[in-house]
């Protein structure tokens, strides 16, 4: 695999690690970061969406479905 493709990983009962050059834009185009790794929100309870905040640990999110 190239070293310039991102990968995306769900984590277990966790957030999605996204390893990469990445850009993360808000819906109307700003940037809101750009960053090697990111960890975005799985659980949907997230006080700072779309980056996981370990609310889904308090919460007890559980996913069957490893994506």
């Amino acid at each position: 695999m190239s070293e310039d493709r991102v990968s995306i990983t769900p984590l277990k009962d966790g957030p999605l690690e996204v390893k990469g050059a990445v850009r993360i834009n808000a819906s109307d185009g700003t940037e809101i970061k750009e960053a090697d790794t990111v960890y975005l929100c799985r659980c949907g309870g997230s006080s700072k969406k779309p980056f996981c905040d370990g609310t889904h640990k308090k919460i007890g999110f559980t996913s069957d479905v490893e994506a």
